[in-house]
């Protein structure tokens, strides 16, 4: 059973449309299990066990855990809708301007992109990685970057990272991807709707809900974006 739906009571309401745990096991109960039982305490009962939605069953503690969840993804969101760094400036260079056009959808989550950058570090070094795009807007400062003081490189906590002159290999999962190795490369999947990502460029198709733009760039050696928009299991 996927996040989403741990999080919806009947009808796909989310768990945090009721008042009280008690208002969530009154939504699952029939008027024939009243009828059947003659005890309101017992319906809710069978509710807990799993007999009505989850087939785990909705402890109180599980309940609460599951609100305290959703209420702290809405503090998040709300956290991302702030003014978009990148909107007041005009950028000459098409990477910066792909990052720019990508900067609101992926801070509100319509969008979660991933981009493959190949360039030198501070040593002069040669490195590339996949970033999460989303996740480096949530957790970093962006203004810098917008301001063309520093460069967007990838770094050793993202997706993933190689040094081409001391051949270091990094890789992690992020918030919304899971890597994927696989006998013909990467391939990440989307934590939100399961879907994956492939990498290959002689691959027919990325994914679904994905699509690859190869960026044309005088600021770094390569650039490469997937794209993927965002959608619930279903």
């Amino acid at each position: 059973m996927s996040v989403e739906e741990e999080e919806l009571g009947p009808g796909g309401k989310s768990l945090a449309d009721y008042p009280s745990y008690e208002d969530f096991l009154q939504s699952f109960v029939l008027p024939l299990d009243v009828a059947f039982l003659g005890d309101v305490h017992l319906c809710h009962m069978i509710v807990e066990l799993g007999y009505r939605g989850s087939r785990e069953g909705y402890s109180r503690k599980k309940f609460d855990a599951i609100r305290q969840r959703i209420e702290e993804r809405k503090r998040a969101a709300q956290a991302m809708l702030k003014t978009v760094i990148s909107a007041d400036y005009n950028f000459e260079d098409r990477a910066m301007r792909a990052l720019q056009q990508r900067e609101e959808s992926n801070r509100t989550g319509k969008m979660a992109s991933i981009i493959y950058i190949r360039t030198h570090n501070t040593n002069g070094q040669e490195i590339s990685g996949y970033i999460d795009y989303s996740h480096r807007l949530s957790t970093e400062d962006f203004t810098p970057i917008f301001q063309e003081k520093i460069l967007f490189v990838p770094k050793e906590t993202d997706l993933s990272f190689y040094n081409w002159e001391t051949t270091l290999r990094k890789g992690r999962n992020s918030p919304n991807y899971e890597v994927l190795p696989t006998k013909d490369g990467l391939v990440f999947r989307n934590r939100r709707d399961g879907k994956t990502m492939n990498l290959d460029p002689s691959a027919n198709s990325v994914g679904e809900n994905s699509s690859r733009t190869v960026v044309e760039t005088d600021v770094y050696i390569s650039m490469i974006i997937f794209d993927h928009y965002n959608r619930r299991r279903v």
